[in-house]
């Protein structure tokens, strides 16, 4: 059996990624979980003819607990989504807690599953999860990701306006963290080869970089990306499906992991600033996170990088330090 779990299945990443989830046909259990509502989007995508059995929980009767309990892979999109003139950093103290949360019953009840964040600020929540399962003695890196494809989803579909390529065929490599700055994409490294001026460089990066920004405003009020997230957090979590269940080898993908003791994370960690979280190009295997590859940077590239790292280690040390406070209580 492959189970699958979505925390903040009800949400507006939840319920697209849980259909697109429904469509892996090596998920044979997909367990929704939400606040509200998710008995009924369960039974709205049991009706799809694929192998998964769907099952929806709520809070009572140990609703988390029966959810995540046997899980392969867990995915939390849960959380509040960003309104205009608000900063991922911003939602901290609205999704810090409910993080918290989620971590404290997957150490306890799925402490083996592949963890993967979406829940903003990535930058913050994922040290946060790490910080609990290593307070109960269960933190694996190799197992924990804050999914940023969703920056190279965007990197691919915006340089393809330029070059003219098929954007399903770009791809461009995005390191650093998943919000403003420190959102670094590597236009150097972009297959097929494109030559762009620097004005183009630097006009396209800040794109990637706020194009979160371009939905907020765009939904006028109404939410941030969702349709674009649940794409990206879907493409993602079929990866980690296809290296830990398929066994498919040679899977290269950006995700934020903690640069933990294996294949290439001492060296990136001393290129970066001594971060103990940072996104680059990981190669999976059947148990999580086999190697981290190194960094080649341009020098634009470097500048952008150093700008990124003071955030990402604000970011990082904000979600350390919500758990030890919060652990005092």
């Amino acid at each position: 059996m492959v189970k699958v779990a979505v925390l903040g299945a009800s949400g507006g990443i939840g319920q697209p990624l849980s259909l697109l989830l429904k469509q892996n046909h090596s998920v044979t259990s997909l367990a929704l979980y939400d606040i509200v509502n998710t008995p009924g989007v369960a039974a709205d995508l049991s009706h799809i003819n694929t192998p998964a059995v769907v099952t929806g929980y709520l809070p009572a009767n140990n609703g988390l607990e029966q959810a995540v309990t046997g899980a392969h892979v867990i995915v939390i999109p849960a959380g509040l989504p960003r309104k205009p003139g608000m900063t991922r950093d911003d939602l901290f103290k609205k999704n810090a807690d409910i993080v918290r949360g989620l971590a404290t019953a997957i150490a306890q009840f799925a402490p083996q599953a592949f963890i993967l964040i979406i829940s903003n600020p990535v930058n913050s929540t994922v040290p946060i999860v790490a910080e609990v399962l290593k307070q109960r003695g269960v933190f694996d890196p190799k197992r924990l990701f804050g999914v940023t494809t969703l920056d190279i989803v965007r990197a691919s579909t915006f340089t393809a306006q330029i070059s003219g390529a098929f954007s399903s065929d770009v791809t461009v490599p995005v390191i650093g963290g998943h919000s403003g700055v420190t959102i670094i994409p590597l236009l150097s490294k972009i297959t097929p080869k494109y030559e762009f001026n620097h004005d183009q460089i630097v006009a396209l990066t800040k794109r990637i970089q706020f194009g979160g920004d371009e939905v907020v405003k765009a939904k006028d009020g109404a939410g941030s990306a969702t349709l674009s997230m649940a794409h990206a957090g879907a493409r993602f979590a079929n990866a980690i499906l296809d290296a830990t269940v398929k066994g498919v080898d040679g899977i290269v993908t950006p995700a934020y992991v903690y640069l933990g003791a294996f294949n290439g994370a001492n060296e990136l960690k001393a290129t970066v600033g001594g971060l103990d979280y940072f996104s680059s190009n990981v190669e999976l295997g059947p148990n999580g996170i086999n190697k981290i590859q190194k960094l080649e940077l341009s020098a634009y590239e470097q500048e952008l990088l150093q700008a990124a790292i003071p955030e990402l280690q604000k970011s990082i040390a904000k979600g350390v330090t919500f758990v030890e406070e919060a652990s005092k209580l």
